[in-house]
């Protein structure tokens, strides 16, 4: 049958959301159109059907892609053709990913492409939750073994009520933004910002979303139901239960001497010297490990090593709050922090915890800073951004940069979300700001040592924050009904553990919060926990932050460009540009400044030399309003005669000081006080009704006859 189309239509967030399937590529394992307000977004699912040889982990990609079409526009550029991801595409894929993988059934491996891709898109209806939307449907509908249904929404709280999904403009007045995912019985994902909110305004606002994607689910069951195809079966890999048996009889204690070093470089190597005795083992007897001669030992080694000390630190964590190297569960690796550790640089900090080293360097500039990107909800022109950057000697590993990754622009968008709440707004703070994060050494969390950094670095820098910025990094074990929220959790925890909750904020409340799992959710109860400790933690770090830097800077480094404002008449902006820009770029020269002229009349006047700034404002003012009596001016002379001298105040503007305002002596000849290209003060005294300009000298100080 060429079109079975079927459609599925519910209420979310008092709007209409449609969702299609059986009309559109057809040869995939799952398809759907999802539809709201004119928006629609084509979602597939395609899955391989044999695991590739040798592998060993579940290769899923989300692919999430804007068509310029879809609004009706061009790509701006050159290029005009859709190639490599937005970082705002990128990041988009990130949060659809994240929650559909614990979602999965333990040991498929096989590849999985999850593609979204928006076809038509108006205000009125947010591509990025259909997307999701269309994601936890079209694997709930496939054949692929996929433990839904689940969804996606987003959250908002404008003028104190909660609202799901809405609009762009809306999320402008909204004091906490959120993209929530979950499954029916438990929270999958959160991530989002907010204007330093209490934990207990996130946790009312995360359980809004949940409560709503619980009735996604239900049409999502209904369409099963309807269209859904039977889960193909799967092989996963058999467990060789007397191998891991016997493994733990033989060496648990050789993994708590593991799990007690502190050093995580000495940690790897220890890790590394159980794995070869673990092989050695193997090797020696595999009888006694059911293995056979052929074995892959050194395969068989690293699935031993990571289940043992997978179990091990679970349990003394669950059972005697032990964690790796001793430390308490609600405990924060030391702290050591330093501001101004970079000379020429318009601010920085190095910020270290335990294993986890971040360098912040801030640069503060003007328009020309911006970043520009371009979408299909229109240009943007970012006046603060973050960019976080992770090189592998940061954890050890010998192999070059090869550029930004997808894990880098989430991270460095968390930290950017977490201090852009603090920053202040551009009517007191007209600048361009850019922060650089290197993370230096990296053993957990480096995102929320990157918020801490930037903090530091902007206050260094002398920009006025609302207030300082922490972020802290919470794991979670969990054994059935008994579970441990771990504060400032390791790599190795967040590797092996449950949760990573990364949560940003101020003394006052959240900023930035993201929440990702690796079992099927997690219960209120355990959020509430989480916040509580995440809150302990979040403070006692600005208490380290404070004891080197605890407020902005009141004054910046020299070097640092500054900026001034004036305002002109509107009417008077095509003046002060000149044909051509005559006038502003020779103003811009002469005084080595930018300026940058907004539609209302307001000049930012940007340099390094305050004095020249001042001078060229006062240009300005000269060359649009003319000389105001009573004001002093420097001038240059540039004509003299026996009446006076003709001193220009600004280029085109001149004005006559006469005889008697030269001296309080009577002067005979002009030339014995002043030349032509003399530099002198002038006070305006008079404006005539035909516009000549009356100067005096003598009115600032008389000059003396010159010496001959």
């Amino acid at each position: 049958m060429l079109n079975n189309k079927k459609a599925f239509t519910l209420n979310y967030g008092g709007k209409e959301v449609t969702i299609e399937t059986g009309r559109f590529a057809k040869q995939a394992d799952a398809a759907v159109m999802v539809s709201s307000g004119g928006t629609q977004v084509l979602v597939t699912v395609t899955c391989a059907r044999e695991v590739n040889d040798g592998q060993d982990f579940f290769p899923l990609l989300v692919d999430y892609k804007e068509k310029f079409y879809a609004v009706g526009k061009f790509l701006g550029g050159f290029m005009k053709r859709e190639s490599r991801p937005s970082n705002a595409e990128i990041l988009i894929m990130r949060l659809i990913d994240r929650p559909l993988r614990p979602l999965f059934p333990e040991g498929f491996m096989n590849e999985t492409i999850v593609m979204a891709q928006v076809l038509s898109a108006t205000p009125a209806g947010d591509p990025e939750v259909l997307a999701g939307l269309g994601a936890a449907a079209a694997l709930a509908i496939s054949d692929v073994p996929f433990n839904g249904p689940m969804g996606y929404c987003k959250v908002a709280r404008i003028d104190g009520k909660l609202v799901l999904n809405p609009t762009k403009a809306e999320f402008q007045t909204a004091d906490i933004e959120l993209l929530v995912a979950g499954s029916n019985d438990a929270v999958l994902m959160v991530e989002g910002e907010s204007n330093q909110v209490s934990e207990k305004d996130m946790l009312e606002a995360i359980m809004f979303g949940h409560k709503n994607i619980q009735e996604f689910c239900k049409t999502v069951s209904a369409m099963v139901k309807e269209v859904g195809k039977k889960k193909r079966e799967f092989t996963p890999a058999t467990p060789n239960t007397t191998l891991m048996a016997k493994a733990f009889e033989d060496f648990t204690a050789d993994a708590h001497k593991v799990l007690t070093v502190t050093d995580k470089q000495e940690r790897t190597r220890a890790t590394a010297d159980f794995k070869k005795k673990i092989k050695e083992a193997l090797k020696t007897n595999p009888e006694k490990y059911a293995l056979t001669a052929t074995s892959d030992f050194g395969k068989e080694a690293a699935k031993v090593t990571d289940e043992v000390l997978y179990k091990i630190m679970r349990a003394d964590i669950i059972n005697e709050e032990k964690r790796i190297a001793g430390r308490g569960i609600a405990q924060v690796r030391a702290i050591e922090t330093e501001t101004s550790v970079l000379n020429s640089v318009h601010g920085s900090a190095l910020f270290t915890r335990g294993e986890t080293q971040v360098l912040a360097a801030v640069t503060i500039g003007g328009k020309e800073g911006e970043q520009m990107s371009d979408s299909i909800h229109g240009v943007a022109f970012d006046k603060f951004y973050l960019h976080y950057t992770m090189a592998p000697f940061s954890v050890g590993e010998a192999r070059g940069y090869r550029g930004v990754g997808r894990r880098e622009i989430g991270h460095g968008n968390l930290a950017e979300r977490a201090l852009k709440k603090v920053m202040p707004t551009q009517a007191d703070f007209p600048y361009t700001v850019r922060i650089a994060c290197e993370v230096l050494e990296s053993n957990g969390s480096s995102s929320m040592g990157s918020v801490c950094s930037g903090s530091m670095a902007l206050m260094d820098a002398g920009v006025p924050l609302i207030a300082p910025v922490a972020g802290v990094a919470m794991g979670l074990i969990k054994e059935g009904e008994k579970y441990k929220v771990l504060t400032d959790i390791l790599g190795d925890e967040d590797h092996l553990g449950d949760m990573d909750f990364k949560i940003a904020g101020t003394v006052e409340g959240i900023t930035s919060i993201q929440m990702d799992m690796k079992i099927a959710g997690i219960s209120e109860e355990i959020f509430c926990l989480a916040l509580a400790q995440a809150k302990e933690g979040r403070i006692h770090i600005l208490g380290e932050m404070a004891k080197t830097l605890s407020s902005h800077r009141k004054t910046f480094k020299e070097g640092v460009p500054q900026i001034k404002m004036t305002k002109i008449a509107p009417d008077k902006i095509g003046a002060l540009i000149g044909p051509g820009g005559k006038n502003i770029k020779a103003t811009q020269e002469e005084f080595k400044v930018t300026l940058e002229v907004l539609e209302d009349g307001t000049v930012k006047v940007l340099g390094v030399d305050v004095a020249n700034i001042d001078k060229a404002i006062t240009h300005i003012d000269l060359q649009l309003n003319g000389p105001k009596p009573g004001t002093v001016y420097k001038g240059t002379v540039v004509t003299i005669k026996e009446y006076g001298a003709f001193v220009d105040i600004a280029p085109g503007i001149s004005g006559l000081v006469h005889v008697s305002e030269l001296s309080n002596d009577r002067v005979e000849d002009v030339n014995e006080y002043l030349s032509e290209g003399d530099l002198i003060d002038v006070k305006v005294l008079e404006v005539d009704r035909f516009g000549k300009i009356k100067l005096s000298v003598k009115a600032i100080a008389p000059i003396e006859k010159k010496k001959k």
